[in-house]
């Protein structure tokens, strides 16, 4: 198969650093703070690990709130002078988590050494040193500010919309919740959606809009939005031949392709590919059990042709049209369980069952290209079937102009263990090479997550 070739690619990945102390069983996610150099790190020892980038050491632990494996965590965005955390559990439980800023500095060099030699203690969140710390003031501490329940079995993921005032969770139940916070540690159910016929996997709000994606293991990512009062599904992404385990959104501002064009000119193909890329807005990004990667582009509302089969066409004043545009390059042996998108580079990388790390890049295509015409797939490929008049022909021209290519990517990452997720963050180490650069961070089976920097030319 395509994806079993060896191929010398310009990229390479390689490991900086774990984050210290890891968990002793299996590490579900980790997460990137909006605005400060930390992650967290969530697992199914019911516990959250909060560790540095500066340092890649534990900050603190929180524990305490949930009763079985903590499957998801999510930081809420534009909070200042506090952060907060929304956990989701296997116990069916959602739980809100605060603690101020000033209190999540990188702990001294000797307390960290004497926390990793067993000398230090955790004490409700808090590292603690020999009793100094025993005192210390109760908003020190994360603050377990409240549960949601609602849900009648594991809660997979959740996600905070871009304005921080709406909370997603899904569940094995087969639901989607969404909570409105209407005050300070209040929040409302404002809807139940159960459209989906298997165990939804993961929810991603929209970068910009109040739109929410879900995927699922009934092979389908639904879109939701609200029209008047209600929240309902204004599309459905069919495609994918199993599972659905996660989508991701691109960013707002839109890096450019690739290298410059030589010279600084575009052609009028790739104007117009630009064009449609900033009416289409940012695109969803998909992985499945059945071991694709794909990405998806909303149709103009100015201008919708004829759709793909794998399009959705869903009847109602607020529905959305989205056509599947490309299949990145396949390169997993095992299902993809993860994917993120570079909210500076546009890159993606992905991981999964076969314990390999991948990094894609999209780029014009060149008359060298032959990565992508391999074993990528872009929509192009369902548009040569219908080709009729001119305007066909050059729809044709559009999609074709840009291509996914596999940059780099690293077998075994983190040993004989399954890779449960992976994403990006800013660097923040003494050690970085700018103030833009990104490290990869994956979290696995073996309860470690590992920090990766790639190398490009």
């Amino acid at each position: 198969m395509a994806f079993e070739e060896t191929l010398s690619l310009p990229g390479s990945i390689s490991m900086l650093s774990l984050l210290k102390p890891p968990s002793l069983s299996r590490a579900w996610l980790t997460t990137p703070h909006p605005s400060l150099p930390i992650v967290a790190t969530c697992s199914s020892d019911k516990s959250v690990r909060i560790y540095s980038l500066t340092s890649f050491t534990l900050l603190s632990t929180i524990s305490g709130g949930h009763k079985r494996s903590v499957r998801s965590c999510a930081w809420k965005p534009g909070v200042r002078g506090e952060s907060v955390l929304a956990t989701g559990s296997f116990d069916a439980s959602v739980g809100v988590w605060k603690r101020w800023d000033q209190d999540m500095n990188p702990k001294p060099e000797s307390e960290i050494v004497e926390f990793m030699n067993g000398v230090g203690e955790v004490d409700g969140g808090l590292r603690t040193n020999g009793g100094e710390n025993d005192n210390a003031d109760e908003d020190e501490d994360w603050r377990f500010a409240l549960v949601l329940d609602g849900h009648d079995s594991e809660v997979k993921s959740v996600s905070w919309s871009a304005g921080g005032n709406f909370l997603a969770t899904c569940s094995r139940d087969k639901s989607v919740w969404i909570w409105e916070e209407i005050g300070e540690d209040d929040f409302e159910t404002i809807a139940v959606l159960q459209e989906h016929q298997g165990d939804v996997k993961y929810v991603a709000w929209h970068p910009e809009e109040e739109l929410l994606a879900s995927a699922s293991y009934d092979d389908d990512i639904r879109l939701w939005r609200e029209d008047i009062d209600d929240w309902g599904c204004v599309g459905v992404l069919k495609g994918h031949d199993s599972t659905v385990w996660a989508v991701e959104w691109e960013a707002i501002h839109l890096p450019m392709l690739g290298k410059e064009i030589e010279g600084g000119e575009k052609t009028a193909v790739q104007e117009k590919w630009l064009n449609r890329r900033d009416l289409s807005g940012p695109r969803l990004l998909s992985c499945s059990d059945d071991m694709t990667i794909r990405i998806w582009r909303r149709q103009p509302r100015e201008r919708a042709p004829q759709q793909s089969k794998l399009s959705i066409i869903k009847s109602g004043s607020n529905e959305e049209d989205w056509v599947e545009e490309a299949r990145l390059p396949r390169r997993h042996k095992r299902a993809v369980y993860s994917v993120a998108w570079s909210q500076k580079t546009g890159r993606i990388v992905s991981t999964g069952g076969d314990g390999k790390i991948v990094v894609y890049e999209e780029r014009w295509k060149s008359k060298n290209s032959s990565l992508t015409s391999e074993n990528g797939h872009r929509a192009s490929e369902d548009i040569d079937a219908r080709i009729k008049t001119t305007e066909d022909v050059e729809v044709k021209e559009v999609e074709e102009i840009a291509e996914w290519f596999v940059l780099a990517e690293l077998e075994g990452a983190h040993g004989v263990f399954e890779i449960n997720h992976v994403c990006w963050a800013r660097r923040a180490d003494r050690s970085k090479r700018s103030d833009d650069e990104e490290i990869i961070i994956s979290t696995g089976d073996d309860g470690v997550a590992k920090v990766w920097i790639l190398d490009v030319p």
